[in-house]
C-alpha cells in the first residue's frame, strides 16, 4: 500500500478512535472533520441511524445536518461546512449592552414602543439579539436615576398583580341559579307564548348598553337603552319593559339570561 493510502487509513482510524469520540460528543456544533466523516459514511450507504450511533450523537443531529446543508448535488462536506459557517455568521448575535444599543432602546421607549417590540426591531433591523427582559434593565436604571422612561411602559412600571384565585373561583357562579340546560323542552320547541330571552349589548368603550328582550315563539322584541349594566339598572329596565304584558294577562317567563352579574336580581323581582 502506498504512503498516500496509508495516510488516509491512519487518519480514518484516528478520527474514529474512542478517545476522540468522547471528546467530540461535548460539542454542539459539527466540525469540518465530523462533516467529512458523515460524507464518507453516507457514501457507503449507511443509514442516518447508524451514522448517528457511529458518531455518538442523536439521530436528529444527522438528519438536521443533511437537511439544512445539502445542495443540489447532495451532501458534500466542504459545501455543507461553508453553508453552516455562513449561517452562523449571519445569525443575530447575543452581546453585551453597548452605549449605542442603550441609545436605541431609549429612543424607541420614548416613542412608546414596548420592550417586546424593541427586541423584535433590533433583531430584524440591527441584527442584534437583545431579549425584552434585558431591555427593561436600562429603563429601570433610568428610573433609579430619576428618569421618566418607565412612564412610557404600558403598565408604567407597575408590577402585574394576578387576580385572587379565591375571588376568581366564585366568578360566574350564582347561588340557586337554574342552568339553561335544565329548562323545559317546550322552551326550545317554541310551542308556547310567554318565554322571553334577555340579553345586553354593551356600547362602545362601555358607554351605556342596550337591553333587549325577545319573546321566543313570536320573535316579538322590546328594548331599552340604559346608562350602565348594574343589577339595579337592568332590573328596573326589565320590569319596565315587561310589566305591560303582565298587566295584559300574558305570562312572562325569563328563561334565558346571559348576564351573570344581574341574573338573580331579575329572577327574584319578576319571578
Amino acid at each position: 500500500m502506498g504512503r498516500k493510502g496509508w495516510s488516509v487509513n491512519y487518519m480514518m482510524l484516528f478520527t474514529f478512535s474512542p478517545a476522540r469520540e468522547a471528546k467530540m460528543t461535548s460539542y454542539n456544533q459539527l466540525t469540518y472533520g465530523v462533516r467529512c466523516q458523515i460524507y464518507a459514511l453516507k457514501k457507503t450507504a449507511m443509514s442516518q441511524n447508524k451514522i448517528a450511533r457511529q458518531r455518538r450523537v442523536n439521530q436528529s443531529t444527522i438528519s438536521r445536518e443533511l437537511l439544512r446543508n445539502s445542495g443540489q448535488r447532495g451532501y458534500r462536506y466542504k459545501q455543507a461546512h461553508d453553508v453552516a459557517i455562513a449561517r452562523r455568521l449571519n445569525a443575530p448575535r447575543a452581546l453585551k449592552m453597548t452605549g449605542s444599543t442603550k441609545h436605541l432602546i431609549e429612543e424607541k421607549s420614548r416613542e412608546d414602543w414596548s420592550p417586546e417590540q424593541i427586541s423584535g426591531w433590533l433583531t430584524r433591523e440591527k441584527k442584534l439579539q437583545v431579549s425584552h427582559q434585558t431591555i427593561y434593565q436600562p429603563i429601570w436604571a433610568d428610573k433609579r436615576c430619576g428618569g421618566l422612561l418607565f412612564q412610557h411602559l404600558r403598565r408604567k412600571g407597575k408590577a402585574y398583580t394576578p387576580r385572587n384565585k379565591d375571588k376568581q373561583a366564585g366568578r360566574g357562579c350564582i347561588k340557586n341559579r337554574v342552568s339553561i340546560d335544565e329548562r323545559p323542552s317546550t322552551v326550545d320547541e317554541k310551542t308556547r307564548i310567554g318565554d322571553w330571552e334577555i340579553d345586553l349589548v354593551i356600547g362602545a368603550k362601555h358607554s351605556g348598553a342596550l337591553l333587549t328582550i325577545v319573546e321566543r315563539k313570536l320573535s316579538f322584541t322590546v328594548s331599552k337603552q340604559i346608562n350602565d349594566k348594574s343589577a339595579k339598572t337592568v332590573t328596573a329596565a326589565t320590569i319596565e319593559l315587561l310589566t305591560p304584558y303582565k298587566d295584559l294577562g300574558l305570562l312572562v317567563r325569563l328563561v334565558i339570561l346571559h348576564l351573570n352579574n344581574w341574573i338573580l336580581s331579575i329572577i327574584e323581582v319578576s319571578g
